[in-house]
């Protein structure tokens, strides 16, 4: 089970850049691990470019930073790195206020205890 801060961030509009927001605390246990292990593997096999595992917001421990406030829909975005073709995640959600893309800075599966 890991526990996370992690820098966030906010963009409005696909054109626009992105601008950090501060950190976001969420928790990676259990089944929430598994499913991005699995999806590792899949990516692997696949060939496929990304995976989207959905989180259970009651077991995530979700805590945002102020000024984003709740998110509307909360996803883990799977990703394989070109040079070593390890999995790597990020949190990626919509706020719920308005809708703009919230996402993290992204972490090795492996990191994950």
């Amino acid at each position: 089970m890991s526990s996370f801060e992690i820098e966030s961030w906010r963009k409005t509009r696909p054109t626009e850049k992105s601008v950090p927001m501060g950190l976001i605390h969420f928790y990676i246990g259990g089944d929430d691990r598994q499913h991005l292990e699995q999806a590792e593997e899949r990516l692997q096999s696949t060939g496929e470019s990304e995976a989207l595992v959905e989180v259970d917001l009651n077991t995530l421990e979700l805590v945002t930073p102020p000024e984003c406030g709740p998110l509307s829909d909360c996803h883990l975005r799977v990703y394989l790195r070109p040079e070593d073709r390890r999995g790597q995640f990020h949190l990626v959600g919509h706020r719920a206020s308005d809708g703009s893309l919230i996402y993290t800075n992204a972490l090795l599966i492996d990191s994950l205890m």
